[in-house]
C-alpha cells in the first residue's frame, strides 16, 4: 500500500491517510486479516506525527474497517459486506452530489445530466 500525502491539499493529513487506507481496503489491495504497519512505523514512513497516525487508526477502527489486538497490532477487519456496501454507496453518493452541484452551477438541468449519464453508460458497454 502506497500512501501519497499532498501538502497543498485542503484536506488534513490524517484525512488523506485515512481515505487512502479505506480505498485500499475497499479495493481489496489490503486484504481481510492483513497486518497493518504499526502506528509508529506508519508515522515514520510518512514523516507525520504519531498522533496523526493514531487518529487515523482510531477512526478506521471506529468505522469498522480495522481491528486492533492489544500487543499484536492492527489488522484489516474481517469483511463486513453490509459495511463495505454502505461505504461504497456513500462514496458514489458523495461524487454524484458533487457532480449535481457543479451541473447546477453551470446551468445544466436534471434532464441534461441524465442524458450525460446515459451516454457514459452506453459508451462503457461498447
Amino acid at each position: 500500500m502506497k500512501i501519497i500525502i499532498k501538502n497543498t491539499s485542503d484536506q488534513p493529513l490524517y484525512q488523506q491517510i485515512k481515505d487512502q487506507m479505506k480505498d485500499a481496503i475497499l479495493s481489496n489491495e489490503l486484504k481481510e486479516d492483513e497486518l497493518l504497519p504499526s502506528i509508529r512505523s506508519l508515522a515514520t514512513d510518512l514523516h507525520v506525527s504519531v498522533l496523526t497516525t493514531k487518529r487515523v487508526y482510531a477512526e478506521l477502527e471506529a468505522e469498522g474497517f480495522i481491528i486492533t489486538k492489544v500487543g499484536k497490532g492492527s489488522y484489516v477487519a474481517s469483511e463486513n459486506l453490509e459495511l463495505l456496501s454502505e461505504s461504497k454507496r456513500l462514496m458514489v453518493e458523495s461524487k454524484l452530489t458533487e457532480a449535481w452541484n457543479m451541473a447546477r452551477t453551470l446551468g445544466i438541468n436534471k434532464e441534461e445530466l441524465y442524458s450525460m449519464m446515459d451516454l457514459l453508460f452506453t459508451e462503457e458497454n461498447e
